[in-house]
């Protein structure tokens, strides 16, 4: 019997590998490896309108733009898991997408819409603080995955983007209503620096990736309320949840070190050597 060859075990087997994903691409629709890129491409569209729009004073239709890319970033994670079709490509254009959308975006039009030009150079910054602060957590959430399980590291970008597309919102249905309410640029310039500052702290925000509409009754009819008074009044409704969100996590971190009672961390993981599906951040 002839001895068995070396190259069987080890160069056989990426051969078999490529093989075997090349049967499972022909099985699957290509279609279902552009839908996920083709939903981040339309999230980058909606965070660059938001953009112009701002500008342009349409400063109600900026902030929908922005919620738009926000349910696109949402989507286009999921999509890529369900077909199989996770990439270093997508994580990097998705990162591009979302520093757009969540980043330069929602600066624009608290810039624009706060009037953080009469601060100068001091509106300038401020605003930018927030832009860079969105790059930083989107890049830190790509390389370093959060220590809490369950719980995002920092305020996650599309939650900071909703918040000052809600606050836009809320404020146009105070003057619609003839409440008199008007935002100083002294009191935005400040409350999108401490955005920026929250998606680059280590405070841990809640994912809700746990949450089980199919066996948890009161979770189901809680979801149901909100949609209700959503239906009903989204500016406030938004508005109330953006700003219950935003504090949730410094209130729950200040909770639980007076209580000593910290999370329980995540196991470390070895370092992968190919880059990890595409999740939103």
């Amino acid at each position: 019997m002839e001895p068995r060859s070396e190259t069987t075990g080890f160069e056989a087997r990426p051969g078999l590998r490529r093989r075997r994903r090349r049967r499972e691409r022909r099985g699957r629709p290509r279609g279902l490896y552009l839908l996920p890129h083709l939903v981040t491409t339309a999230g980058l569209f909606f965070g660059f309108t938001a953009i112009l729009q701002a500008f342009a004073g349409a400063f109600d239709r900026a902030a929908l733009y922005i919620l738009l890319a926000a349910v696109c970033d949402a989507l286009d994670g999921r999509l890529a898991r369900l077909a199989r079709s996770a990439s270093r490509f997508g994580l990097e254009y998705d990162s591009i997408a979302d520093i757009v959308s969540f980043g330069v975006a929602p600066a624009a039009l608290a810039y624009s819409a706060g009037g953080l030009d009469e601060l100068g150079r001091k509106g300038l910054v401020l605003t930018f603080l927030y832009t860079v602060g969105a790059a930083l957590r989107l890049a830190r959430f790509n390389v370093a995955p959060s220590r809490f399980p369950g719980r995002f590291e920092g305020m996650p970008s599309p939650a900071a983007a909703g918040i000052v597309a809600a606050t836009q919102w809320f404020v146009s249905f105070l003057a619609e209503n003839d409440l008199g309410v008007h935002a100083s640029p002294w009191v935005v310039a400040p409350g999108v620096a401490l955005l920026g500052l929250l998606m680059v702290s280590r405070v841990p925000y809640r994912s809700f990736k746990e949450i089980d509409l199919r066996h948890s009754y009161g979770t189901l009819v809680v979801v149901v309320f909100a949609l209700l008074l959503l239906i009903q009044e989204p500016s406030v409704t938004l508005f109330a949840i953006g700003i219950g969100y935003g504090l949730s996590g410094p209130i729950e971190w200040l909770w639980r070190r007076a209580a000593r009672r910290p999370l329980p961390e995540a196991a470390a993981a070895p370092v992968p050597s190919e880059a990890p599906p595409r999740i939103n951040a």
